[in-house]
């Protein structure tokens, strides 16, 4: 869900297109998935991103640091157009598209590998809830570490409007130009900063997406009159981004206050009298002080759009079964 992703992983949407529901025993089935999906993601990145850079913007807000912030969804979003241009709600989206090709393709090659080691179709004639949820949450952890630097960037890029307003020069001309920079500066390990809450989220998200909306399915069929069709799927995958959103959420929060200390740095080491920022010493520590400076909802900031982002490829799809 980076940000939020559709039932799938986050960290901003898939397409509606949940692994495991069929076999995929060959090459050519799991590439056109890999080519449908990516093609979708293309699509529902671009229309969704500006959910993801407000998502963004409500996370690095802090508590009585300084000005007072406005932190509602909507008036995020109207401050962005106003101060920096609407076009500035699309900032980042490049890197936010590369993730995809990069994310999708390592996701859905390794559940695919591990479903068709673990299935024993002689035996089980479904495969097991408890097997579908651990191929989730390893194969979203793995296309995550791999896609981390694209998320790093894409952080970095969304923060370059706020350092504009603050009348400092930009850091970056491109996508690449971040990726180059970031490299030159910190390292090729450095393009990693964040990376384990991002695969923690990640993780999380594919598998309380796959569980509930598993469950959620089952128990509406069993327990009430709906039949297999298009309102109980939209019924199961809105339980299953809840699920997603609500236990993703604070590692989400956490990868971002994380990945934008790098610009804190910067305009340290470019102003020397500015206050010198606080660097985390990890994913506790950061999360720590965001509960015992702001309180333990500060870590649910950006819960909105980050679902709104979850369920949005429900609409087209409902329209189209309607």
């Amino acid at each position: 869900m980076g940000d939020g992703e559709a039932p799938s992983s986050s960290k901003g949407p898939t397409p509606f297109v949940r692994p495991g529901s069929e076999p995929s025993n060959t090459l050519q089935q799991i590439a056109l998935k890999y080519f449908l999906s990516c093609s979708a993601a293309l699509v529902a990145e671009t229309v969704t991103y500006p959910l993801d850079i407000t998502k963004t913007r409500l996370q690095i807000a802090r508590k009585g640091a300084g000005a007072k912030h406005r932190t509602g969804m909507f008036r995020v979003t109207y401050d962005i157009v106003r101060n920096e241009g609407a076009s500035s709600l699309w900032r980042g989206v490049a890197p936010a598209i590369y993730r995809h090709y990069i994310y999708t393709g390592i996701r859905l090659g390794t559940y695919e590998a591990m479903r068709n080691s673990w299935f024993d179709k002689e035996r089980e004639k479904t495969f097991p809830l408890w097997k579908s949820a651990s191929c989730g949450l390893f194969s979203g952890a793995v296309a995550q570490f791999v896609a981390s630097p694209t998320d790093l960037v894409k952080v970095q890029m969304q923060m370059e409007g706020l350092r504009k307003m603050q009348n400092l020069p930009p850091r970056f001309t491109s996508t690449w130009h971040a990726f180059s920079s970031l490299h030159k500066q910190h390292g090729f390990r450095g393009l990693w900063m964040g990376w384990i809450p991002n695969c923690q989220r990640a993780a999380l998200l594919n598998m309380a997406d796959l569980a509930t909306y598993d469950r959620v399915k089952h128990w509406l069929l069993r327990e009430t009159q709906l039949k297999d069709d298009w309102l109980t799927h939209a019924l199961s995958s809105a339980c299953a981004g809840l699920a997603a959103a609500t236990v993703s959420t604070p590692a989400d929060v956490v990868k971002t206050r994380i990945m934008d200390q790098l610009r804190h740095l910067h305009d340290h080491d470019h102003n020397s009298s500015a206050m010198p920022p606080r660097i985390y010493k990890g994913s506790v520590d950061c999360l720590m002080h965001i509960v015992r400076k702001e309180g333990f909802f500060a870590l649910y900031r950006g819960f909105i759009p980050i679902y709104i982002r979850m369920v949005s490829p429900l609409v087209p799809h409902v329209l189209g079964l309607l």
